[in-house]
């Protein structure tokens, strides 16, 4: 057992326990170390990037065209005239590749689908491989915003045909559609130190940490998830919202860590009360592992006026390192009203602010303010994600768009799914698939899962022993497996998060014999009558 003190750990962020999480399971060269606290999956969308490469081959050879007199390495700006017909000329060689096969499926999609014209959607993807032109407009490129807007209002509505258009944001990652969100409502007056934020709880650990922050000052109203109910919010947590002093509601869905998606009944509540008892909330939902779960409705669907959405592609696609998010907002919506209702003193003061933009900087929409501000305003002009990575998000939007049977999707939810299963069996406990779990993460309940091996009594020995931190620590020292703490993400029970998406099955059946393990050992101490730190 161990004999180390790790109560300085407890007010660490999760992430930053991780790293020294990570320094103690490499401390033995001759053990892999298997790293499940961190959600960057294993598998990509691999047509997609294939495209990507068919796209940028061609889009090198439509810019060579400009200068072919010159024997310099010369190249110059594409030309929109013909280019479709170029195009096909040029596929014609390719001997039917995957990226040739998707590149044309993409332009009768575009065009069939979502009524674009084909050259220029084509001329503005050429455009965006190249790099060569700042991002116009610097909101989001003209047909990406069209596509991706189809791909969210496919992967986010459900059945919900239409909640009204909206405006797109491409940004660096969801990570910075989370800092520009919270920075454009400060500036803009909508949040203000001393008020209150509404959580639901467990989250992802920054959306805690990023409002106590002094440039914000709010004092975050806990909404929790009632973890024996499939983690949903119950009435009596989802009524906190009715205090007229809390201004917005941050919610995960499906949530991180407990992979739960809100249920309908939920969705109905919040519905109901926002509607009908705070139409001047501002709800941001971050809904990134939505892809992932069944018949998946998002906030954004259901409360269009009031909710900022998140996306990120980051996990559906592999995608993290190309930093591949959005904000979306409807054109109708609560915070432009909120805006336009502002005392002439307020006006004044952020006519001031965007002044440098347009003639009538009352009219600017907030959407459009996110992106100015984005660039401390005065580089709005060359504010906008770049336009490399635009195209590869056009092109993952596109695959999730033209997937029609949803092969990617069943295979993604499949593979995480089965690690799930095997994880828990690794533990000798039989894990319930419950209709709105999405097993991205897993909560393993610590203190539930000594419960069902041995009993009531040792379930309140180990609450009592507080043993939550010692356990990572033991778990990496003793085995290299790295999680994340639960409390970190404002679980109440000791849990450790685990990500399914990272390791493969034979390390997921380590982890869950590694856990077991150690479960046990806490009991032969419980049953010698000793405390665990002996």
């Amino acid at each position: 057992m161990s004999t180390q003190d790790y109560s300085s750990f407890t007010n660490l962020s999760p992430f930053e326990l991780k790293d020294k999480l990570i320094a103690v399971a490499s401390s033995d060269p001759q053990r892999l170390m298997l790293n499940a606290g961190r959600g960057n999956p294993n598998f990509l969308a691999t047509l997609p990037r294939w495209a990507f490469l068919t796209l940028g081959e061609f889009a090198m050879r439509e810019s060579e065209r400009s200068y072919s007199y010159l024997d310099s390495g010369f190249g110059g700006l594409p030309e929109v005239e013909g280019i479709v017909q170029r195009f096909e000329a040029f596929a014609a060689h390719q001997d039917h590749s995957q990226g040739i096969t998707f590149l044309r499926s993409a332009l009768s999609y575009v065009k069939d689908q979502l009524g674009l014209d084909r050259d220029e959607f084509l001329f503005e993807m050429v455009g965006a491989f190249l790099g060569c032109t700042y991002p116009t407009p610097p909101r989001m490129l003209r047909h990406v915003e069209h596509i991706v807007g189809a791909y969210l209002a496919q992967e986010m509505f459900g059945p919900i045909t239409s909640a009204g258009e909206f405006s797109v944001f491409a940004t660096e990652g969801g990570t910075a559609a989370m800092a520009y969100i919270f920075h454009s409502l400060s500036v803009n007056r909508l949040i203000h130190p001393g008020e209150k934020i509404a959580i639901a709880t467990p989250i992802f650990s920054p959306y805690l940490e990023i409002p106590v922050l002094a440039e914000y000052g709010l004092d975050i109203v806990d909404i929790r998830m009632d973890r024996t109910d499939d983690w949903q919010l119950p009435q009596s947590e989802i009524d906190k919202l009715l205090d007229p002093a809390v201004t917005v509601f941050c919610i995960v869905n499906p949530s991180n860590p407990p992979s739960a998606k809100l249920s309908t009944a939920v969705l109905d509540q919040l519905t109901e009360l926002v509607t009908n008892q705070r139409p001047d909330l501002i709800i941001v939902t971050d809904d990134v592992y939505g892809t992932f779960a069944d018949d998946f409705v998002s906030l954004f669907a259901v409360l269009p006026r009031n909710t900022l959405l998140v996306y990120s592609f980051s996990k559906f696609f592999g995608a993290t390192g190309w930093r591949l998010g959005v904000i979306a907002l409807h054109n109708e919506n609560v915070i432009d009203e909120r805006l336009a209702a502002y005392e002439e003193s307020e006006k004044a003061a952020l006519d001031a602010r965007y002044s440098s933009l347009t003639e009538e900087p009352r009219a600017l929409a907030f959407v459009d303010r996110l992106v100015a501000d984005s660039r401390a305003v005065a580089l709005n002009h060359t504010a906008g994600l770049s336009t490399p990575q635009q195209s590869q998000m056009a092109l993952l939007a596109l695959n999730g768009l033209m997937d029609r049977l949803g092969h990617y999707k069943t295979a993604a939810k499949q593979l995480i799914r089965q690690r799930f299963q095997t994880l828990y069996r690794s533990m000798g406990v039989t894990a319930e698939f419950e209709p709105n779990d999405v097993n991205y993460y897993s909560l393993i309940d610590l203190q539930e899962l000594g419960g069902k091996l041995y009993g009531a009594d040792f379930e309140a020995w180990f609450i009592s022993q507080d043993l939550g931190t010692e356990f990572l620590f033991r778990l990496a020292d003793e085995t290299g497996v790295v999680l994340l703490p639960g409390k970190g993400f404002e679980v109440v029970d000791t849990s450790a998060r685990v990500s399914l998406a990272n390791l493969t099955e034979f390390e997921y059946r380590a982890i869950g014999a590694a856990t077991r393990r150690i479960v046990d050992e806490y009991h032969d101490a419980f049953i010698g009558g000793t405390t665990a730190r002996l």
